[in-house]
């Protein structure tokens, strides 16, 4: 650990002076001239004690990588060469381990790196903190909050291309583990007037630069926008583009951020299209006209443009066109509205583009924190990130210029404040006596610029507030009665005689003397820009907005929450905001970032001296590093010193057993350094001035020295005493191996040897034995045979003689079948002569059979029974049996295609067997209905709710159940009616509510009469007498007259075994109630297509129009 110590000190392989405290001369130009050393070598990171100077390198430099933050996790502040990870670092320990809320104050001027700066604390925090699918979420909200602003409040400047035109204050919440909650950001004094006017070489905000370059042609349509820059007047031209930047893939980073921070699309959208309106709003232009009374007045040239800006944000087009033209001034119970101008119009038309940019801003700072602020209701620790403007001193200062040095202003007078209070605390803590330390107090400054009662801006709020003619001229003239006196402020119009003749400062300026320098500022301007007025009649324009977001940025435009005080005034704005920001700065640890920009070109490798050296005096560091050397130059925990530097003493070399303080104490006794150089607190030890330091240092390296020496000696040493054991070894070794190979080659050449004489004897014995084996086996062999060839003369002598004698018997046998053969040919010719003719004709007429049914097996038509083919009959004679065959095959496939039926398709050929008998031939209908299956049951009554009444009435299974058209017996007309066919009844129901209106049993039905036409009219006859006939009969139309006709004749067949009588006529009577009516059937050529009609012509005829 040693080791690891002294190799990774502050103080090791310095280039330069890493800590300005310890800069010996100090001086001004020793100072640029330690920070250009380092710069050149890269080290762009320098320490005044714990502040850390930043220098902007302009290029990429392997110093943030992984293994870096790794490398300062959890380290000392001075243990590692300086960097911003180690102050990151240092303030998150003191807030993770000791409980104390931590503010890091980023400071310089634009293009210095402050924004940067504070990504990489932001950055490193969020690697060392802790793990975890919630912490991760609130880092990545927190990391990317930063790109959403930057697009809207960073610009491309003359000094910077990516630079912030606002201050930002983030206070990071995290809990008792160290993990992050949430966050809370303050913006501070937005440069809204950019968005109407930018300076020679500047570009308007990065937001309008990125929707037209990287938004889809879809969205631009809705916003109504064009890609061509040329086309908006608030945007400049000349640095439309900048060299390095690709707004289009900003565009699309700025989306990502915006929905993972937690904007909802319509949210986004609503925020694009205020932006579109705020280009819009530049193309408007106004042309003069005089009124009769001879008052000027404007008007707008064209009106598309304020057309399309009405349709983007919702407002009547003609209540934006009267802003725009008029002014209402409100006074108690007084109204009264006067014209603009065309400079009035423009101005109130630049008025509402900054204050709807400005608001939209803020409206998006506070959408921020609703989606970042921490979820918990916990005690929480609070890390602040301020980024804000350096001190600026231009050719032109203005009003924005006195507001962020009078900021400038109020951060030295805190930082002195606080470094005093540190320096203090710390020798107290330590228990060294506090010696007064001489300073530069800036708070007359501050009291110049912020007393209430004659500070300079509580004089422009009464200026601005005061009736009458106010100019920029009447509140200088205020300025030099009251702050005449002042020994920080200069005019050439005061009262003070020794400005008078000072050429260098114009009339119509003053000057001021800041911390950092003289300052001039030109007064044109000052009231406009403290008033930011913004007429009326706008605000109440845009609270008028169907836009929900411009509508929720005007509230003050709500005609019922009307107030006729003035608002308060820029300055006083920005005033209050400063006080906040002291006030939570005085409650937190503070950690300083100062950032220095090397040169005005924005390039790698230039080290200007004289811009740095101008930077270094408005920030205040030399002033710095007095009041930190105005007591200690250098201080440092007991232990890592006597580490360090215990080589320099025999007593604490190698090893100190006592304790550390006492190991120190006899060190700087033995190396004889005057007490007055040093004092010995309760944990460090604190070094007045520089030059011990380094007489340490210089001590320490000599030192080093002798010990390398000292080192090598006894390293060669025991190197050449290794080297020699380690030959002495070998040869042992070496000759051992030798001996062992030598006895080995001689054991393997005696062991070859004794096996080649074992393997000669061997194989003679073998040779020996196996001669022997043959001999016998030889003499086996030749008795075996000899009995051989003996048997086998004896077995060819027997088989010899066994053939002869077959031979013998086989010539019998043949020499008699012979004979047989001949004796039956003479038999077979007497009887071949009477018979042969017959045989010969039942054997062809056999074959011709056999190939007529072998063809008409490969030629059978198909097994349906409507098929009528039959293959053609080959000869005559076979005529019969062809159409018996063709009989016998047909009634087969019949009762093949019968055997599929299941027994309801069997019942339904049978009723399509009976509609056959019944209506073939005689209704020109049937036909139509043979390809029509029976279904019956066409209302699925017992699945239908609608008719659960009907169902529940019915107890007996239906049938049929269709919609019929009964027809009226007064006048023809046709009424819906359910028709429900059971066992023993016929039954009528009301379609809609399905009550039964009648019930006739089939032994009441007497007849069914019908046309012979194609119509679907038929009649059912009641007997006389019987109780249903009170009514008389019924007509009806259907379109399944043929199954219904079919369904009542089986029906009525089953139950009463009679047939029931099927009248089919053109004209028959159908009696109702007590007359009779003649239905009589026609044809006529219908307008209606091919529905027939039923018409009453009187009493006694009723006509059926058949088409």
């Amino acid at each position: 650990m040693a080791k690891m110590e002294v190799k990774t000190s502050l103080l090791d392989n310095m280039i330069g002076v890493g800590d300005m405290v310890l800069l010996e001369p100090l001086s001004e130009e020793s100072f640029i001239s330690n920070l250009k050393q380092r710069f050149d070598h890269n080290e762009i990171y320098t320490y005044i004690g714990s502040v850390v100077i930043s220098i902007n390198p302009y290029r990429l430099l392997p110093i943030y990588t992984p293994e870096k933050v790794e490398e300062y996790r959890n380290r000392n502040f001075y243990e590692l060469r300086p960097h911003i990870y180690a102050l990151s670092d240092e303030a998150y320990r003191s807030l993770r381990d000791q409980d104390k809320d931590q503010c890091i104050l980023i400071t310089g001027e634009s293009g210095a790196g402050k924004t940067e700066a504070s990504k990489l604390v932001m950055s490193y925090v969020a690697a060392v903190c802790g793990k975890g699918a919630e912490v991760n979420q609130v880092k990545e909200q927190l990391l990317q909050s930063n790109p959403v602003l930057e697009a809207f409040g960073n610009a491309k400047t003359v000094r910077n291309d990516n630079s912030s035109r606002f201050g930002k204050y983030m206070d990071i919440e995290f809990d008792f583990k160290g993990d992050p909650l949430g966050g809370v950001i303050s913006n501070y004094l937005l440069e809204k007037s950019r968005v109407v006017k930018q300076p020679r070489g500047e570009r308007n905000f990065h937001i309008f630069y990125q929707i037209l370059s990287g938004a889809s042609e879809d969205l631009l349509n809705k916003l109504k926008l064009e890609r061509d820059f040329s086309r908006y007047n608030y945007l400049s031209l000349d640095s439309a583009k900048v060299n390095g930047v690709d707004d289009a893939a900003n565009f699309r980073t700025v989306r990502n951020a915006m929905q993972i921070v937690g904007f909802m699309d319509h949210e986004t959208q609503s925020v694009f299209e205020v932006v579109a309106a705020v280009l819009k709003l530049g193309n408007i232009e106004f042309k003069p006209e005089s009124r009769v009374n001879g008052l000027d007045e404007s008007k707008i040239k064209d009106k598309n443009e304020l057309k399309e800006i009405c349709e983007l944000t919702g407002i009547d087009q003609s209540v934006l066109e009267r802003a725009f033209s008029f002014r209402t001034v409100e006074a108690k119970q007084e109204r009264v509205s006067t014209t603009l101008n065309v400079a009035q119009a423009y101005y109130a038309r630049d008025a509402l583009a900054k204050n709807l940019y400005s608001r939209l801003f803020s409206w998006l700072v506070t959408r921020i924190n609703e989606s970042i602020k921490a979820q918990m209701s916990v005690r929480k620790k609070v890390m602040g990130v301020l980024d804000i403007y350096g001190f600026e001193i231009f050719e032109d200062n203005s009003f924005e210029q006195f507001i962020i040095n009078y900021c400038n202003e109020k951060l030295q007078q805190i930082f002195i404040e606080l470094t005093l209070k540190e320096e203090q605390e710390e020798y107290i803590r330590e228990g060294i006596e506090w010696t007064h330390i001489d300073y530069f107090n800036n708070a007359i400054i501050c009291d110049l610029i912020e007393n209430n009662q004659n500070g300079i801006l509580a004089m422009l709020d009464e200026e601005c507030l005061r009736p009458g003619a106010v100019t920029d001229d009447t509140f200088l003239e205020k300025l030099n009665q009251v702050c005449a006196t002042h020994q920080h402020f200069e005019s050439r119009m005061s009262k003070c005689s020794r400005f008078l003749n000072d050429t260098s400062l114009p009339h119509c300026c003053f000057r001021i003397q800041h911390y950092a320098g003289k300052v001039m500022y030109q007064v044109e301007g000052f009231v406009d820009k403290n008033n930011d007025l913004l007429y009326r009649d706008l605000s109440q324009a845009m609270w008028k907005a169907n836009h929900s977001l411009i509508k929720s940025l005007f509230p003050e435009g709500n005609p019922a929450k009307i107030n006729l005080k003035r608002p308060p005034t820029a300055g006083s704005q920005f005033k209050a905001s400063v006080a906040t920001l002291m006030k939570n700065l005085q409650t937190k640890n503070p950690n300083y970032i100062r950032c220095i920009k090397p040169n005005d070109k924005k390039a790698a490798h230039i080290f200007n001296e004289a811009l740095v050296c101008h930077q270094v005096r408005y920030l205040g560091l030399l002033e710095n590093v007095r009041v930190r050397r105005a007591g200690y130059a250098f201080r440092q925990p007991y232990e890592p010193c006597l580490e360090r530097y215990k080589m320099l003493c025999k007593q604490t070399w190698p090893h100190w057993r006592g304790p550390a303080r006492a190991g120190v104490e006899v060190l700087f006794n033995e190396l004889e350094i005057p007490e007055e150089e040093y004092s010995l607190g309760r944990s460090k030890i604190f070094i007045r001035n520089p030059r011990t330091l380094f007489k340490l240092e210089d001590l320490r390296k000599q030192r080093l020295e002798d010990l390398a020496t000292l080192i090598q000696k006894i390293y060669r040493g025991w190197k050449c005493r290794t080297h020699f054991l380690l030959l002495k070894r070998s040869q042992v070794v070496i000759a051992a191996w030798y001996r062992r190979y030598t006895q080995q080659k001689k054991y393997q050449k005696t062991k070859s040897s004794a096996i080649v004489v074992q393997s000669y004897i061997r194989g003679w014995k073998a040779r020996k034995l196996l001669r022997e084996l043959k001999h016998q086996k030889r003499c086996q062999e030749a008795v075996t045979t000899i009995a051989a060839y003996w048997h086998g003369a004896q077995a060819r002598r027997e088989l010899k003689r066994l053939k002869e004698e077959a031979r013998r018997k086989h010539a019998v046998a043949v020499i008699w079948a012979y004979w047989l053969g001949l004796k039956v040919r003479r038999e077979y010719r007497k009887f071949f002569r009477a018979n042969a003719g017959r045989k010969i004709y039942e054997f062809i007429l056999q074959k011709i059979m056999q190939k007529y049914f072998l063809e008409m097996k490969n030629k059978l038509p198909s097994l349906s029974p409507v098929d009528k083919n039959w293959p053609a009959r080959p000869y005559l004679f076979l005529d019969s049996t062809h159409k018996e065959l063709k009989r016998i095959f047909h009634l087969w496939r019949c009762k093949k295609y019968r055997d599929q039926f299941t027994d309801q398709k069997k019942l339904v050929y049978e009723e399509k067997l009976e509609a056959s008998e019944l209506f073939k031939d005689k209704k020109a209908l049937y036909p139509a209905s043979v390809g029509q299956p029976f279904q019956g049951a066409y209302l699925e009554i017992n699945k239908n709710p609608k008719y659960k009444k009907l169902k529940d009435a019915v107890e007996e299974k239906i049938i049929i159940a269709e919609v019929v058209s009964k027809i009226n017996r007064a006048n023809g007309k046709c009424t819906s009616r359910i028709f429900l066919l059971t066992k023993n009844n016929v039954l009528l129901a009301d379609q809609k509510s399905g009550n039964i209106k009648s019930e006739v049993p089939l032994g009441d039905v007497a007849k069914v009469s019908m046309s012979s036409q194609n119509d679907g009219f038929f009649a059912v006859h009641l007997k006389e007498g019987s109780g249903a006939a009170g009514k008389g009969d019924f007509l009806f139309s259907s379109d399944h007259l043929i199954e219904m006709a079919t369904k009542l004749y089986r029906t009525t067949l089953s139950q009463t075994k009679q047939k029931l009588n099927i009248e089919i006529s053109d004209e028959f009577l159908v009696q109702f109630k007590q007359d009779k009516v003649c239905v009589k059937f026609v044809r006529s050529n219908q307008k209606n297509g091919n529905v027939a009609t039923c018409k009453r012509k009187n009493n006694r005829l009723l006509e059926v129009a058949v088409p």
